[in-house]
């Protein structure tokens, strides 16, 4: 860890680096580049060059370069603009004896870059350093540091001659660095200390190294890291110094047992001080990180085949994992997941999966906002339903065994579910209809155990909220409640596949409105009519919710005479103001169980099946009368040729 080998180090996997010179006329742009590119200062240049590139053994990196040299004209602005959204690093020159140019950085190339939305590094070059007047002398720090502080996306800057052959090779040396090694995802220059995505990937990296989990690396850890990383083993002379140099500066970074998680990371901060991000971004790579601090695409599985009916769910092998994890990271053994201990089970993944919707407040807490075990089966059910890459990707972070692939599986699907009459599954997506202020939130509220609350504010997003439900036998089903808003139903069923994954659907109305009632039972034919025409249809159940308000007149018969036209069962009458849920949880998933049960039937279904009916009856018809015709005909043959052969 205190050497890297020989050699290049990996690269991000970037075939070549493309960067665009850029800055006012007569400030050296073209002079920089050929001066680069050749190592003899031209005498004469033209205005702008052509695309000049450095091979790949110009640099440590063995990655090409190519450089883009640019025009300051206004008349050229578009192309320039063009050329910036290809690059992957800036060169921004100013004339070091020419002081408006370095004026002009802030008060107009910078902004221009920012309103062209150009977002990579920019290397900040002072050319033809040989004609600054000695007089006027001036510290690159004291000049930068305000502009650097102002603009962030600066990664670097350095002062150049070409003339007299001064730091050129530099400039663009730390302009490929700077996008194979980039400062920003790593440290934080403000507050001089490593960026917490940054510290995370390096306690995951730094505990799969520590084979025999007692908390730091002995020296055979160290030398077994070095050789994964760097491909050269430590020397135990430079196993004793990098311990040294911790323990001087850092007294809990060693301890009897070798390099703790703390002088780990100061290591890294003290590699990045001094200028060698190379060595963290190598580490970072060899366990599989990208320039955003993630583990690279291809590392998770992210293509399941599945048709749109079928679901994918964590295996017994997983959850029994989870249950585990639980357990582990549950310190003060209270059954429940604080949202501390959330964050510490989450500290080697670049951030909790849950801080945002659609997990945010998804499942049920306790009085101190902790997961209980079913809550956190359930969060990690609802991602698995939603996003499985999103559910691999992080049990990998947190360190799950072996392929995680094997941790999910995908379901069959509905159609199949429902010609054997009983459904594989064990979480069930429940789709939430209904008109605004119908109750619908407090359905979902009251399934996750939050109390009952007067203010009514209609939901303008879609919500899920999930638990597990028992049934009957012990057996436990994880339900996922889906709340659509009333106006976002139509945009949803314009897709074809809308309700491909759904399980079962609720329609809940305000039992002591009929106008929600009617706008109710318009919601409940308009997806039933979308199932029908799609091929994905599905049960439903109506909620008939404010059970202790006064139903509306004909409330009773209307319902009755729906139900039974579109043969679903009555209305479930519920009061989440009361409690009085009429196992409302337990029968939707009783129904999603049985998927060819309680699928309703419009005028338009039903005519269109007896039109099928029809159809297939009278093809059947002639079917028979064809055989039949066929049939006499050949008897009519043999009796022709009979009578031929009497006569």
């Amino acid at each position: 860890m205190a050497r890297a080998a020989a050699g290049a180090v990996p690269s991000a996997g970037k075939a070549g680096v493309r960067i665009v010179v850029v800055g006012d006329r007569g400030t050296g742009k073209s002079s920089l580049i050929c001066t680069a590119a050749t190592d003899v200062f031209p005498a004469n240049v033209p205005p702008v060059l052509p695309p000049t590139r450095l091979p790949e053994d110009f640099y440590p990196d063995r990655v090409p370069l190519t450089i883009i040299d640019t025009s300051s004209r206004v008349e050229d602005s578009g192309k320039l603009g063009e050329e910036l959204r290809r690059a992957d690093a800036v060169v921004l020159t100013y004339a070091c004896d020419q002081p408006a140019t370095l004026d002009r950085l802030s008060t107009f190339w910078l902004p221009e870059l920012r309103r062209l939305e150009v977002k990579v590094p920019v290397i900040v070059v002072g050319c033809k350093l040989d004609l600054r007047d000695e007089h006027q002398q001036i510290s690159l720090d004291h000049v930068m540091t305000p502009i650097m502080q102002q603009f962030r996306e600066i990664e670097t800057c350095i002062e150049c001659s070409a003339y007299k052959q001064i730091q050129i090779p530099e400039v663009f040396y730390y302009a490929q660095k700077a996008v194979l090694h980039p400062t920003g995802p790593l440290f934080d220059q403000e507050t001089q200390t490593l960026k917490p995505r940054c510290v995370r990937a390096l306690k995951r990296i730094f505990i799969l190294c520590d084979q025999d989990r007692d908390g730091a690396l002995s020296d055979a850890e160290l030398n077994d890291f070095q050789v994964k990383c760097f491909n050269a083993p430590l020397q135990p002379s430079e196993i004793v110094g990098v311990k040294r140099v911790v323990q001087e500066k850092l007294s809990e970074g060693v301890n009897e047992h070798g390099l703790t998680l703390t002088g780990f990371l100061f290591l890294h901060a003290l590699f990045i001080e001094k200028g060698r991000l190379e060595t963290t971004w190598t580490v970072l790579r060899k366990f599989g990180y990208d320039n955003d601090i993630k583990l690279a695409e291809n590392l998770i599985p992210s293509s399941f085949k599945k048709s749109p009916d079928q679901s994918v769910e964590l295996t017994n092998e997983a959850i029994e994992y989870l249950r585990g994890i639980f357990e582990l990271f549950d310190m003060d053994e209270d059954g429940a997941l604080r949202p501390l201990e959330i964050e510490d089970l989450f500290s080697t993944a670049p951030e909790c999966p849950w801080n945002e919707a659609p997990y945010k407040d998804a499942a049920e807490k306790t009085a101190l906002e902790g997961l209980t075990l079913d809550g956190f089966l359930s969060q990690w059910a609802l991602m698995t339903l939603l996003d499985p890459a999103r559910t691999l990707e992080n049990l990998i972070y947190i360190g799950y065994p072996g392929d995680p692939s094997s941790a999910i599986r995908v379901t069959k699907t509905r159609k199949n579910n429902r010609k054997k009459q009983q459904s594989d599954r064990n979480v069930f997506q429940c789709l939430v209809f209904g008109p605004k202020k119908a109750g619908k939130s407090a359905l979902l509220n009251s399934f996750l155990g939050r109390p009952f609350s007067e203010s009514c504010s209609s939901s303008t997003d879609e919500r899920y909220a999930v638990n597990v439900v028992d049934q009957p036998g012990g057996v436990k089903k994880t339900l996922v409640l889906r709340e659509i808003p009333e106006d976002g139903v139509k945009k949803m069923l314009i897709n074809k596949e809308a309700l491909a994954a759904c399980d079962i659907a609720v329609f809940v109305h305000d039992s002591s409105d009929e106008s929600s009632w009617k706008r109710a039972t318009e919601l409940l034919v308009e997806v039933a009519s979308h199932g029908e025409i799609t091929g994905f249809e599905v049960p439903c159940l109506i909620v008939a919710a404010k059970d202790d308000l006064d139903p509306f007149p004909m409330a009773i018969q209307d319902s009755t005479r729906v139900s039974q036209d579109m043969g679903i069962e009555a209305p479930i009458p519920i009061s989440t103001k009361l409690g009085d849920f009429s196992n409302i949880f337990r029968r939707i998933v009783n129904a999603a169980e049985h998927p060819h049960l309680s699928i309703p039937e419009t005028e338009a279904g039903r005519s269109r099946k007896q039109y099928h009916r029809l159809v297939n009856r009278s093809l059947m018809f002639v079917s028979v009368g064809a055989a039949v015709a066929i049939v006499g005909l050949a008897a009519y043959r043999v009796y022709s040729a009979r009578k031929n052969a009497s006569s």
